[in-house]
């Protein structure tokens, strides 16, 4: 049986007419699923027992079957949801203030390997369904008992080579039938895939683009990320700037410091290059370890030298924090429970 969560609502209420309920019936619907967070039809109290009875018999409510949760030092929250195929994926819950951010995931596994990323550890299964996407939010806000505020879409996988799910799960989250998350409050992260770059630069719903840049030379990045022997980073920097242009959106390069590799003097003068011809600001991260990755995080000092060198260049740049790196949880370090934690 579909998914409710696979539906927008004039989607739902042309199904719903073939089931002779009327379309009113979708709008409540809506509201149990995306306003009450509902994960049981007879919570929709509101809804007579016959239609709850055709509901039941035509639709499943729920993605999961079931979670294991883990939590954080720093109150961050880790949630290896399983699927009905038995696949897992993984969703972070982070709390900062009244920011409430949920990292997301759109795929089982990633076929893309990078060598500073724990999810290439396991294989490429599947793209996840835009209900699949969107279900993570609808649980973890449940669980978390908490309304969260900025999706972003770093979980395992990329994002952008599952274009279709991840763009329909946005214009769900964004609309104001269903979690209402403004569009400045979503953002996409991409390894580089750049048909899916092109796309979004079309897209109607104006999200933020995050790029996983992380080296400045082609012969570097390659080593890091074998995506950029497909997609070469200029041509990817290139459609980013055409991003740029059409949408007004910063672009942010995000760069994991690796001891030894991509920290230096020269590194960071190629990356001011890199930002201000693309206009767009730079998130330094610090690496997160995860068994069978061989990099290793810089220090400190190194972190705080490299941001200098950047901002005396005024290039805007932050050094992101580290969250749940505890339970697995940080950048990099999503891997469905690879670990067995």
């Amino acid at each position: 049986m579909p998914f409710l969560k696979e539906y927008s609502l004039p989607e739902l209420k042309e199904d719903f007419k073939r089931l002779g309920l009327p379309g009113f019936r979708a709008n409540q619907v809506f509201h149990w699923l995306y306003k009450k967070g509902a994960r049981h039809f007879a919570e929709m109290n509101n809804l007579p027992k016959e239609a709850l009875q055709i509901l039941a018999e035509n639709y499943e409510l729920n993605t999961f079957t079931g979670s294991n949760e883990y939590i954080s030092q720093d109150g961050s929250r880790k949630y290896l949801l399983k699927l009905v195929d038995s696949n897992q994926v993984e969703a972070v819950f982070i709390p900062a203030g009244e920011r409430n951010t949920l990292c997301v995931s759109t795929q089982v596994g990633c076929k893309f390997s990078c060598g500073m990323c724990a999810s290439g550890l396991k294989s490429f299964v599947r793209h996840l369904t835009a209900g699949e996407i969107i279900d993570q939010l609808l649980y973890v806000q449940r669980q978390a008992k908490s309304k969260i505020t900025n999706i972003v879409f770093m979980g395992m996988g990329e994002p952008l080579e599952n274009y279709a799910n991840v763009s329909q799960s946005i214009r769900l989250i964004n609309s104001q039938e269903g979690p209402g998350i403004a569009a400045r409050r979503i953002t996409i992260s991409t390894a580089g895939y750049l048909p899916g770059i092109a796309k979004l630069s079309a897209f109607d719903c104006q999200v933020n683009l995050s790029l996983s840049l992380h080296a400045t030379t082609d012969e570097q990045r390659s080593k890091l990320m074998p995506i950029n022997k497909k997609y070469p980073f200029k041509e990817v920097l290139k459609a980013c700037a055409d991003y740029f242009q059409k949408t007004s959106r910063i672009v942010t390069l995000e760069y994991i410091l690796l001891r030894g590799f991509n920290d230096t003097l020269a590194d960071a003068q190629r990356l001011v290059t890199i930002a201000r011809d693309l206009k767009g600001k730079v998130n330094l991260l610090p690496f997160n370890p995860f068994p069978a990755l061989k990099y290793k995080p810089v220090s400190q000092a190194t972190m705080e030298q490299f941001e200098a060198w950047l901002k005396n260049s005024k290039v805007p740049v932050t050094i992101r924090e580290s969250r749940g790196a505890d339970i697995y949880a940080a950048c990099g370090q999503l891997a469905a429970n690879i670990d067995g934690r």
